[in-house]
């Protein structure tokens, strides 16, 4: 039998899966979780304790906030597929769940 939180969740996730799906979607609530990558890379380039990477910065640093954003965009994006990714499963194994159920209680009418 279904819980009331796993029935919540699948009309939640019927509502609602198209929309998570979409890359703009996925870009937007993702970004956090990019910055939290970026910004100790930020804090150790300007920290100063490699002179190397000060160079590196002057002299290429165009390239170095393009890497950033390269950075923030891919772990954003894949961030939110996974977990798309794992709503989908926990969705379908809910509906597998419900069906066996109600292919049991069918089964269980017919014999009375």
């Amino acid at each position: 039998m279904l819980t009331q939180p796993e029935k919540d969740f699948i009309i939640y996730w019927e509502q609602n899966r198209e929309k998570r799906k979409k890359f703009f979607w996925q870009l937007l609530i993702g970004i956090p979780v990019g910055f939290l990558f970026v910004i100790p890379i930020i804090i150790n380039f300007f920290s100063g304790w490699y002179k190397r990477a000060e160079m590196v910065i002057t002299s290429g640093g165009l390239m170095l906030i393009i890497s950033f954003l390269l950075i923030i965009i891919f772990v954003a994006v894949f961030s939110q597929q996974h977990k798309w990714d794992m709503h989908e499963q926990k969705y379908r194994e809910l509906l597998a769940k419900q069906l066996k159920e109600n292919k049991t209680t069918v089964n269980e009418a017919t014999e009375k």
